[in-house]
């Protein structure tokens, strides 16, 4: 198994990820440089060398029925395979020859039965256009085609041909026999994997080739899962080729990854590849269950998957500098493969636009996570729990729901409920089914679990059980002026004296600190020891002598914020949690990595639902419908990328990768919306104007700034999403 997250499959299975390791495999054994150069420096495309190994490994019948030779698996098992085969850039008519058999499984076309065998089997090749349709005529003769269509993919190489045509005004595909059609390669931006202008003149079409059952609008979605899927694979080389080399090369006595600019640009490619990977997965899981939403999951993924490829294939040449803008490196033919694949597909734009349309005309496609065997035992238990609790009047309820372990359930009894990842998303469904609201615990949420973790008895009785029950607002006392995100460099000081400690120094930033009765605080008890070392985590009574909170105005001119002067505060020995001069490891303590997030977002900062609401009506031009089509896409992802954490959770897989980005995605969203909408309010958008929502998004726009800011800037998670998802070296200082 792969342990580097840029190589980690978009699939999410064992059996899943058995396939890719196997695919990964064979395009080891088989396409090796020598295989690659000599597809580039041949003078026509030709069958590679490993066409019938591929044949014989299954590969290329992964998605066809069984009844026609294949292996009875979907187009999710091929986005898989071909996500690793696109790793290697593979030569020859592999891609257009399973989009064909797909496109041919999906079809009521009566000659599947006897084209879907040589596809499956590899004695019989084929290419596909998606560009201009052929012109369908009927006379005596029968119906015949003629005309011009570009972008054929391998179509030199092809013995049968999966052409758009136009018939009765609409627009299908056929099936033709090469014999008949004037097929010409041309110079092609991809020089492994070649294009090809075919011309008909009155060429007849045999009975059954006309692709039934297939709208323009499936079509388009099966070859936008398909060449999506070899996109990711393409981003995925590019992303980890250059994060490797980031790795290695020096430049001015240090790694070129420790540098900022690298370590983000790296870092970037990272979250473009995961992005890709959950619109793709999602677009062919639709597909295979047939969901209404299907072409509106296969439209994200047209979105999303190609220009992910061409941006990872560009920074991974900037990355790599001279040596990759070579002929003789691989970077180039990548890149190549990149711009083929969307220029294939079409523009983006009318992607995004079709997108914009569906969502403004009120499509949306809601996550379902499919949950393993024993999810309806466990769901029968907790809904007979819920029952009576849902009976309740509000306080009681509170009391019960916190006593009980429902408010945090993964943490351990009796202030949870040990829930495994299974469990907490069935108590997440179902608390929402029986109309249960939790109690909004705030910064208590992130108080809790280092208190049960380290804290003593009495603390888990005298703080723990009451903000469970919502009762304690709670605040945070870690940044300080000089130490923002860099919480190690705290100077907060706390000296030994009788019964406990005395505090002196300045905290700031701390989110409701005015209303707070308690507050984690972190001081320095040890000066002499390391960075990380030498720090104690207390708990805080906001109401001890000492303790000064002032507001600080903000932007918007209200005051969330404060700062809290610490002047010789003095806290109790039992206030102290864990051991003195352990509280890093306290304060990193939040038991993140066993909690399942069903949810994301700040329900005060714009959402997608406050665009489409503010764009309902609205006279909007192309390029605004456009920009709505890429926040529908992002607002997808960022859906499909908490699914995709919570499956890997409940698979026992390590998560950070996929919460990492989704972290970094969220931050910016609402932040873009506000922007978007204040700039098409034009003047509106500055001062009050009767009859629009100047005022909302006056406010919001400048609140949003906030949002890439609290919690590690953006440029902080770019920090851990480049060390921790592709092992780039940390900071010198770190």
């Amino acid at each position: 198994m792969a342990t580097n997250g840029y190589e980690l499959g978009l699939g999410l299975t064992e059996e899943h990820s058995a396939l890719a390791d196997s695919v990964r495999g064979f395009a080891e054994r088989h396409l090796g440089q020598d295989v690659l150069r000599a597809a580039v420096d041949a003078a026509s495309e030709s069958l590679p060398p490993f066409w019938g190994e591929l044949a014989g490994q299954g590969l290329l019948g992964l998605h066809v029925p069984e009844e026609h030779g294949g292996q009875g698996a979907g187009l999710l098992e091929l986005a898989v395979a071909l996500e690793a085969l696109g790793r290697a850039a593979q030569p020859g008519p592999l891609l257009p020859t399973v989009l064909a058999s797909a496109l041919l499984s999906a079809s009521d076309a009566k000659a599947k039965e006897e084209l879907l065998p040589g596809l499956v089997d590899g004695s019989v090749t084929a290419a596909i256009g998606l560009a201009d349709p052929l012109e369908v005529t009927t006379g005596d003769g029968g119906v015949t085609v003629t005309g011009a269509t570009v972008g054929v993919l391998s179509g030199a190489v092809a013995e049968l041909l999966v052409l758009p045509a136009r018939i009765d005004g609409e627009l299908r595909w056929i099936a033709l026999d090469r014999s008949g059609l004037d097929i010409r390669e041309r110079d092609s931006l991809d020089v492994i994997r070649r294009s090809a202008v075919v011309e008909a003149t009155a060429v007849p079409v045999p009975a059954g080739r006309v692709l039934d059952g297939l709208t323009e609008e499936r079509v388009r979605s099966i070859a936008a899962v398909v060449l999506g899927a070899e996109a990711v694979g393409v981003a995925s080389w590019c992303t980890s080729t250059a994060a490797e080399y980031a790795k290695v090369r020096v430049q001015f006595g240090r790694p070129i990854g420790q540098f900022q600019g690298v370590k983000h640009k790296c870092a970037g490619m990272g979250v473009e590849l995961e992005r890709a990977r959950a619109a793709v997965w999602d677009a062919a899981r639709a597909l295979d269950a047939g969901d209404d939403t299907a072409d509106f999951a296969a439209s994200v993924a047209a979105v999303i998957a190609p220009d992910a490829a061409v941006r990872c294939g560009a920074d991974c040449v900037q990355v790599l500098g001279g040596i990759g803008f070579t002929w003789e490196h691989d970077a180039h033919l990548y890149y190549r493969r990149a711009l083929t694949l969307r220029g294939l597909l079409g523009r983006s734009g009318r992607w995004a636009e079709s997108v914009a349309r569906q969502a403004l005309a009120g499509v949306s496609r809601e996550i379902h996570i499919d949950l393993p065997d024993g999810a309806e035992a466990v769901r029968e238990s907790v809904r007979a729990e819920l029952t009576g609790l849902a009976a309740l009047e509000d306080e009681a309820q509170l009391v019960a729901l916190g006593d009980g372990g429902w408010v945090q359930p993964y943490l351990p009894k009796p202030y949870g409920r040990d829930a495994d990842p299974l469990e907490q998303v069935v108590i997440g469904e179902e608390l929402k089914r029986a109309g249960i609201q939790l109690p909004e615990l705030l910064m208590g949420g992130w108080a809790v679990p280092p208190i049960v973790a380290y804290g003593t008895e009495e603390q888990k009785r005298r703080v723990v059980v009451p903000t469970l029950r919502g009762e304690v607002v709670w605040c945070q006392l870690f940044s300080e002026p000089g130490a923002g995100s860099d919480l190690a460099s705290l100077t907060t000081k706390a000296e030994r004296v009788e019964g406990g400690w005395r505090i002196n120094g300045q905290k700031i930033w701390t989110t409701v600190a005015q209303f707070a009765e308690w507050a984690m605080l972190i001081a320095r008890t040890d000066p002499e020891a390391p960075k990380h070392n030498g720090i104690t985590y207390f708990i805080l009574d906001m109401s001890t002598p000492g303790v000064t909170v002032r507001p600080l105005r903000e932007a918007t001119g209200s005051a969330l914020f404060n700062e809290v002067f610490l002047d010789d505060v003095f806290v109790p020995d039992d206030c102290v949690v864990g051991e003195p001069g352990e509280g890093w490891a306290v304060a990193r303590a939040t038991l993140s990595s066993e909690r399942v997030a069903l949810g994301r977002g700040n329900a005060s900062y714009p959402t997608l639902a406050d665009l489409l609401k503010f764009a309902d009506g609205r006279d909007l031009d192309g390029t605004a419908i456009h920009r709505i089509g890429e926040f529908v896409c992002e607002n997808q992802v960022l859906d499909l990328l908490g699914a995709r954490t919570v499956l890997k959770q409940l698979s026992g897989v390590d998560v950070s990768t996929t919460s990492s980005v989704g972290k970094f995605l969220s931050m910016r969203f609402g932040q873009q919306i506000a922007e978007f909408c204040l700039a098409e309010l034009g003047v509106a958008g500055v001062l009050s104007v009767r009859g629009e929502p100047s005022d909302k998004w006056m406010d919001q726009v400048i609140a949003c700034r906030a949002m890439t800011i609290y919690g590690g800037t953006t440029e902080v998670q770019l920090n851990v999403i480049g060390e921790r998802m592709l092992g780039l070296p940390r900071d010198v200082s770190g």
